[in-house]
């Protein structure tokens, strides 16, 4: 059974930008480490603090294989500072969701 990680992040209003170069980034890292990444959502119009991230996984087996290869990456780890360092995410959820077939 697949999974689909749900990523809500809330953000400072006044560093957007920061947190969009922050998921472009997301965009190569994700799939070299095993995640098939459905896409990083910004704030568009209405709420300017929300963005979503979404990303899904053969099972959560995979899920964390992918976490222990994205310790492992460089670029990834650089990414996380990145974040740590500009302050951009002040809270972050994650939710494991399964597709509802028949």
């Amino acid at each position: 059974m697949s999974v689909t990680v749900f990523i809500r992040y809330q953000l400072d209003p006044f560093k957007r930008a920061q947190f969009e170069d922050y998921a472009k980034r997301w965009l190569s890292i994700i799939p070299r480490c095993g995640g098939e990444l459905i896409g990083y959502f910004m704030p568009y119009e209405g709420t300017n603090n929300i963005a979503f991230g979404l990303i899904t996984f053969e099972s959560l087996a995979a899920y964390e294989a992918y976490r222990a290869r994205l310790r492992q990456d460089t670029e990834g780890m650089a990414n996380f500072h990145f974040a740590e360092e500009h302050k951009f995410i002040l809270a972050e959820e994650r939710t494991f969701l399964r597709k509802v077939v028949l």
